[in-house]
């Protein structure tokens, strides 16, 4: 029974440390993210790009809502975005008769390495690559 007993501690454990490494893994992988973001965002604002009113895209529709938060898009279909601070946000809403009116509050996320990881095929990117995009788009 002993011998049961010190597994099953030596199993909880186990996972109790995997799940912390895990957790570490996610922190340093966002803030190397926020690095990207602040750079990007001193480097618009050093060259003059002007932020404008993001907006929350009503998921399947072309609706959306105002955020009041200014910044940039990274991706065309403005999905997600950076506000002038180097907060990245996830841009997507549920339709709201009260939205259309006061608008809708969208909290900012931890930043990933790589946008829409675990989405459809073709749909994440590294956000190094996503942000040289935009730069190119931006600088032309």
């Amino acid at each position: 029974m002993e011998d049961q007993t010190s597994w099953r501690e030596r199993r909880r454990e186990a996972s109790v440390e995997q799940a912390a490494a895990l957790e570490r893994r996610k922190v340093a992988e966002s803030a190397q993210a926020r690095e990207l973001l602040i750079a990007f965002v001193r480097e618009l604002q050093d060259r003059g790009v002007a932020a404008e009113a993001l907006r929350a895209q009503v998921i399947g529709s072309g609706t959306s809502y105002r955020t009041g938060i200014s910044g940039w898009y990274l991706r065309k279909n403005r999905s997600v975005g950076v506000d002038t601070e180097a907060n990245f946000y996830i841009l997507g809403t549920t339709a709201s008769l009260a939205a259309r009116v006061t608008g809708v509050r969208v909290l900012p996320s931890d930043p990933p390495l790589v946008v829409g990881q675990g989405g459809r095929d073709g749909e994440s990117i590294k956000l190094a690559d996503l942000l040289e995009m935009r730069r190119a788009e931006l600088f032309k």
